[in-house]
């Protein structure tokens, strides 16, 4: 065997071992590829998944919170419409009063007056000393 047939050996021997490695690198990226888009694709269907599933909770959670709102809206005028009833109950009831004893509701006025007076005059007192 020559020199030259034993330096071509040995380079071929390179070139296969050179392409070997070559080959071996390219699978292994290409395995990568796949493990990666594999793992996408198992995500972005795990998103879906999430989403069908979130719809319909948030559409109730919606409705819910609209219920809640409408009944706490009717409960609101349903109060005003009470409060009002009482005070016009009451006006209703100070009017009678004051129609079948005149007197005593001026004389009680009278003297509520007075007590407010003292009252302003005790606070004005008290507040220029």
């Amino acid at each position: 065997m020559s020199i030259q047939s034993t330096t071509d050996k040995v380079a071929d021997n390179a070139r296969n071992l050179a392409n070997n490695v070559l080959q071996s690198a390219q699978d292994a990226v290409q395995s990568t590829r796949d493990v990666a888009n594999e793992s996408l694709e198992k995500a972005e269907t795990g998103v879906r998944h999430l989403r069908r599933e979130a719809s319909p909770v948030i559409d109730d959670l919606a409705t819910r919170a609209q219920d809640l709102a409408a009944r706490s809206i009717d409960f609101c005028a349903d109060t005003g419409a009470r409060a009002r009833r009482q005070v016009q109950h009451a006006a209703d009831a100070t009017t009678r009063y004051v129609v079948q004893q005149p007197g005593k509701s001026v004389a009680i006025a009278a003297a509520a007056g007075a007590v407010v007076a003292a009252a302003l005059l005790v606070l004005s007192r008290r507040r220029n000393s």
